[in-house]
């Protein structure tokens, strides 16, 4: 009974990943809930994803990543990147995806995409690069370098530290990198000399995303015959009749953004406003108002030109995913307005407030730079419209590196464990105050830390109720006419379909037991088929949604879904047939 349960709720697991109701890491929780509910698995086996040793060593492997970053090491860097890029766009190319790769292998591939973004849009409106030539590359790069360490991706830690609970031997930090880079050859050979045929050339650049929303914002002066005069802003003609969304009030010379429906509308306020061209015609013809280019507006400007538009995307883990502007009341907590959202390759400026936001969303908002600086800081936002450079403190950042290394060194010196070198690591970061406690915190994606717990409890089941071993000889009889190779090819193949639909935390929590019960079934190594999991989990290029970092370049690069299938295909097949051969070579199937 427990079997059919187990596989009941797995299948009701993978229904909610691809429709995408909720959250991965809020799904992935329902999952081990509903194990624990069901009754097969106990309240500890549930749980105990949290102290799991992948769990435990990602988080700490963000703040070491976190500490890097801070120091601004890589910040300095940013201008001879931008200068070098300038000259052609092949070489552009080259170097980002050549800089995001090789990064990747080390620290958070998203953080690295994050930090490559402003710097690449920078080179695209100086030059007439399309970011749609760029962004795309610059992400499947990220993936590639992932791959070539055992710290690149969270996948690559999971499925390591599986193989240490079922008795395998865990994986060393550099054992895969021979197999991983020659997929990386090919990969980057794809990417500089197919990927220019297939990506799209004549995609429009976010500055007319921006001049189109441009358009609809302006300042309205109430005067004294104004029958909005005294009326809640929520009651007025302006939003009951023409749908007006209130950026900003000057009210006595204060500009105001603390403020709602219930905030009553004064003599003499100026009001900064977002709407249609179509709409602003018929606000001329209404009595009482006052509209932009009045001798009225001219103080009123002057009081605005501290506020600026800003582009922003919304990066994986951000507090905005997931929720509407509305439910958070953006604007009274952040000081700033949402004018105009990039969601899915569509553009929207009106009716934003109760849209749920998305992970790669891209945002224009209206605010001062104080407060857009405090919203990147905290993560909530990634700032594309300009690039800022952060100021290189050499005292925080040599010594970040350095512990960085040591952290590498430690585990593939096999001194220690990734585990106890990752969390030294951590620990050395907040006592030489490179990072403070709270800026720790911060650095920790607790979004994936959360994903990997509940994930992980879709092995523990299966594992406990025989289903990895029950599938493990399914596919042996299956497939028992093929040698080796054709079945890890086909494994292959599986799973990275499957991860392209699903996450791949989720799909390497999946397939791992189950590889390791058939390399027993079949009496061979079980390293290769754990390692074709890694890469299959990883090199995922088909969807925008099929990787953080394929979503993060999904707006600000104006692609569309169709972009994904087109360049990523191909990429996926020649990746699947080329680990079909090159795993075996580096990871024999003999048992030694």
């Amino acid at each position: 009974m427990d079997l059919l349960i187990t596989f009941a709720i797995i299948l009701v697991g993978v229904f909610l990943f691809v429709k995408d109701y909720f959250s991965i890491d809020t799904t992935s929780i329902l999952i081990m809930a509903m194990f624990i509910v069901a009754g097969v698995l106990s309240p500890e086996e549930g749980f105990s994803g949290f102290n799991h040793p992948a769990t435990i060593t990602l988080g700490c492997i963000f703040v070491v990543s976190g500490g890097v970053f801070n120091s601004g090491i890589l910040d300095g860097l940013s201008f001879k990147i931008i200068k070098l890029a300038k000259t052609h766009y092949s070489v552009a190319l080259i170097v980002f995806c050549s800089i995001s790769g090789f990064f990747s292998a080390f620290v958070n591939d998203t953080a690295v995409v994050a930090l490559l973004l402003p710097i690449a849009l920078t080179v695209c409106r100086e030059t007439n690069i399309r970011p749609s030539m760029l962004l795309i590359p610059i992400s499947f790069a990220a993936l590639f370098g992932g791959t070539c360490t055992l710290i690149g991706t969270s996948t690559n830690i999971l499925v390591s530290s599986y193989a240490k609970k079922y008795g395998v031997e865990e994986f060393g930090m550099f054992e895969f990198s021979g197999a991983a880079l020659c997929l990386l050859a090919i990969g980057f050979a794809y990417l500089f000399i197919i990927g220019p045929l297939l990506l799209p050339k004549n995609r429009g650049d976010n500055n007319e995303f921006t001049k189109k929303a441009e358009s609809y914002i302006t300042e309205l002066y109430i005067e004294d015959n104004c029958e909005d005069l005294n009326r809640l802003l929520g009651k007025s003609q302006l939003v009951t009749d023409y749908g007006v969304n209130v950026l900003s009030i000057l009210r006595n010379d204060v500009l105001k953004h603390n403020f709602g429906l219930d905030t009553r509308l004064l003599k003499g306020d100026i009001l900064k406003i977002i709407v249609p061209p179509e709409t602003l015609s018929r606000l001329l013809d209404l009595e009482g108002y006052s509209v932009k280019g009045s001798n009225r507006m001219k103080v009123a400007e002057e009081k605005f030109k501290s506020f600026n538009l800003y582009e922003v995307i919304i990066p994986y883990g951000s507090s905005l995913s997931g929720v509407s502007l509305k439910e958070i009341d953006f604007r009274k907590q952040y000081k700033s307005s949402v004018i105009a959202l990039r969601q899915r390759a569509k553009n929207k400026f009106d009716k934003l407030s109760h849209i749920k936001l998305k992970e790669g969303d891209m945002l224009l908002i209206l605010g001062q730079n104080e407060d857009i600086n405090n919203l990147e800081s905290n993560k909530i936002i990634v700032r594309l419209s300009e690039y800022v450079k952060k100021k290189t403190d050499y005292k925080k950042a040599i010594p970040a590196v350095l512990i960085g290394i040591g952290v590498v060194l430690a585990a593939s010196l096999n001194i220690t464990s990734i585990l106890v070198s990752a969390m030294i690591g951590a620990l050395l970061m907040i006592l030489i105050g490179i990072l403070k406690p709270i800026e720790a915190y911060k650095a920790v994606e607790w979004k994936v830390i959360f994903m990997m717990a509940g994930v992980l409890s879709m092995g523990t089941a299966l594992e406990k109720v025989g289903g990895a071993t029950l599938i493990a000889n399914y596919i042996k009889e299956t497939l028992g006419q093929y040698d080796a190779q054709i079945t890890l090819s086909l494994l292959y193949l599986v799973t990275f379909i499957c991860t392209n639909l699903i996450s791949s935390k989720a799909t390497a929590a999946l397939m791992a037991p189950i590889v390791i019960s058939l390399s027993e079934a079949m009496q061979i190594s079980n390293r290769p088929f754990l390692v074709a999991v890694m890469f299959a989990c990883s090199l995922t290029f088909m969807t925008p949604m099929s990787y953080p970092t394929n979503t993060m370049v999904y707006a600000p690069g104006n692609y569309k879904f169709t972009d994904y299938l087109k360049i990523g295909t191909p990429l996926n097949i020649i990746i699947w047939i080329a680990a079909s051969f090159i795993i075996p070579y580096f990871f024999p199937f003999e048992l030694s």
